[in-house]
This record gives structure tokens, sequence and C-alpha cells, in this order.
């Protein structure tokens, strides 16, 4: 898989499938090729900048967004 897409879930995570690079503050650089990643939202993961699914059990609510959208 080339090209990276990302979808935003329904009370959840952001969903990046593809290729990614982090960049961290310090400027290291990470290349993730999984076939996709969850990236949390709700600020509550133990594992930021990854969704570790405690959106779950903190009742975290948001539609899925539409970026684009006018």
């Amino acid at each position: 898989m080339s090209e990276t897409f990302l979808e935003t879930t329904k009370d959840g995570p952001n969903l990046v499938r593809g290729p990614l690079k982090m960049v961290d503050e310090n400027g290291q650089e990470t290349l993730i090729e999984r076939q996709w990643i969850g990236l949390c939202r709700c600020g509550q993961s133990n594992k930021k900048p990854l969704c570790d699914g405690t959106h779950a059990k903190v009742g975290f609510k948001s539609p899925a967004v539409n970026f684009f959208k006018p």
C-alpha cells in the first residue's frame, strides 16, 4: 500500500491506513508501515498519540469528522 488515508471514526480514533511518518518534538522520525494505526482523539490514551481503546472506557463521544465539508 503506497497511499495514506485518514478516516475519523464516530466516538473513536482517527484511523490512518498506509505508511505514516511520525515526527516527535525533538525531530526524531519514525516510519510506521503497518496496515493501519489508530491515533487518539479523546486525549485519555496512555499511549498517546496512539489509541489504546480508553475512549470506550471514558465514554468519549464525537461524530466522525468530515474535514472537507463546507
